[in-house]
């Protein structure tokens, strides 16, 4: 027997996949929207952190 067929046996199993589908869709569109509308001076601040020097 294939793992699918295991699957196929459970209750209910196929809501998953749409679940799975939604979360993957909104978060990346609110990452989209962040990005859109943050403030460019903040992007720029953060984009150059890691090649700011620290006093030790």
């Amino acid at each position: 027997m294939k793992f699918i067929n295991y699957l196929e046996s459970i209750a209910g199993i196929s809501i998953f996949p749409m679940i799975s589908l939604i979360i993957f869709f909104t978060f990346f569109t609110g990452l989209i929207i962040y990005a859109v509308k943050s403030d460019k001076e903040h992007i720029r601040h953060l984009k150059n952190i890691p090649l700011e020097e620290k006093d030790k």
